[in-house]
């Protein structure tokens, strides 16, 4: 049965569906490339482009999220909507015999993947925000389509199929707001958008000014990642572990952001290197150089501020090449080219000699910003107050670019 199909038959008659679903062999891999790569996009890309580049007005007010924002919105929040999907999964999973179900991981991954088709069709609304509520009573569908298949997928009672799903219900509300703030750890007229599949497999998603492409071979590893820790959290969780049960939950959402796939992370002293001791008249005040582990990720940063009375400059050097997908969320910008003046502000986005830059200042000359994204996953950002950007340009040039641009990560 083919995407379109399958989400026709699951939507309108879920009933005879879910024992087909049921009968199917296959694995979690397997529905995360063929099923959920392609439905999880729909509202990742409809809030997009509802949000930033459509807006939000109405008596007077009207409001837009910044494009390069909304795209590290995009990447991360799909992201963390397929990993929400297994975590979902291992909690239908676990909680099976409360409801007098039987345990069986791939069809709670079948029930809470395919019950969440409603919502994931309905995201399409958030391309105009003033129809989101119909976004909403789509994903209250999902709720029936949760309900119709518990009895058959984890073969509990029909009578306690609505208290199955209301405190399922009540975990995913719970995860959506966990995910709702690791997104927001990292965020910092019409448009079309498409979406297209390479002979290779690979997922291509097309928004105006950028490209990203998925490799499906990356999601599946990731996929296999995830399902390994799930085992491991529920095997902690039955000896009643809890920091062992919290560190395999880590590293289930550290493997749906791609931790690792990238090789081993620069150290901090690598980075630091890097750093001179003066930018141009400004001594440096302080130094900090610093790799830190959360959810299963490890992030090496050094950040230097440099000043004397007359203005301040902060760097930023930053190893973000370990995760593709924090990667492609961070550096959304770096595929975009961007022109944007205001009376007070002016914002590009280009490339030079390969290397995409980024500017954002003030013409008062109040707070200026450039950040470069190099090939190797290695972000510097430069910032300055009370120095206009051609002395933000200077600073950057004092940098060694071309070294850290030259460090090798080891696999």
């Amino acid at each position: 049965m083919n995407l379109v199909e399958r989400v026709q038959a699951i939507l309108l008659k879920p009933k005879d569906t879910w024992p087909v679903i049921e009968s199917e062999t296959g694995d979690i891999p397997s529905i995360y490339k063929n099923y959920l790569v392609y439905l999880a996009a729909i509202p990742a890309l409809a809030t997009f482009i509802g949000l930033s580049l459509i807006g939000v007005g109405g008596f007077g007010f009207s409001f837009r999220v910044p494009i390069l924002t909304g795209l590290v919105n995009l990447i991360v929040g799909y992201a963390l909507s397929l990993a929400m999907v297994y975590v979902l999964a291992l909690i239908a999973d676990a909680l099976a015999p409360t409801f007098g179900g039987q345990k069986n991981m791939l069809n709670a991954f079948k029930l809470v993947a395919y019950g969440a088709t409603a919502g994931m069709v309905g995201g399409i609304f958030g391309l105009l925000p003033a129809l989101s509520m119909l976004g909403l009573l789509a994903g209250l569908y999902s709720i029936y389509l949760l309900y119709t298949g518990i009895p058959v997928l984890m073969k509990a009672p029909q009578e306690k199929a609505a208290g199955y799903t209301a405190v399922l219900v009540v975990c995913g509300i719970v995860a959506g707001m966990i995910m709702g703030a690791v997104s927001a750890m990292f965020s910092g007229g019409g448009a079309a958008m498409t979406m297209g599949s390479h002979s290779g497999g690979d997922v291509e998603i097309k928004v105006p000014g950028s490209d990203v492409t998925i490799n499906t071979a990356k999601l599946e590893e990731a996929a296999k990642k995830m399902e390994e820790a799930g085992k491991q959290m529920e095997a902690a969780q039955a000896k009643g572990d809890s920091a062992a049960a919290g560190k395999a939950l880590g590293e289930m959402m550290g493997a749906a952001m791609g931790s690792g796939q990238g090789g081993q992370p620069f150290s901090p002293d690598t980075l630091q290197g890097f750093v001179p001791s003066k930018l141009g008249n400004l001594d440096r005040k302080s130094i900090e150089a610093r790799s830190d582990t959360a959810m299963g990720m490890t992030f090496s940063s050094v950040t230097s501020e440099f000043g004397n009375d007359k203005g301040r400059v902060e760097v930023k050097v930053q190893d973000i090449g370990t995760m593709p997908t924090l990667m492609m969320a961070m550096g959304a910008w770096a595929q975009s080219t961007v022109s944007r003046e205001t009376q007070d502000e002016v914002e590009k986005v280009y490339k030079k000699d390969g290397v995409a830059i980024k500017e954002e200042y003030r013409k008062d000359g109040s707070r200026a910003e450039m950040s470069m994204m190099l090939a190797n996953g290695v972000m510097i950002e430069v910032s300055g107050d009370n120095v206009n950007m051609d002395g933000v340009r200077t600073a950057m040039n004092s940098l060694d670019v071309k070294g850290l641009a030259g460090l090798q990560r080891k696999k």
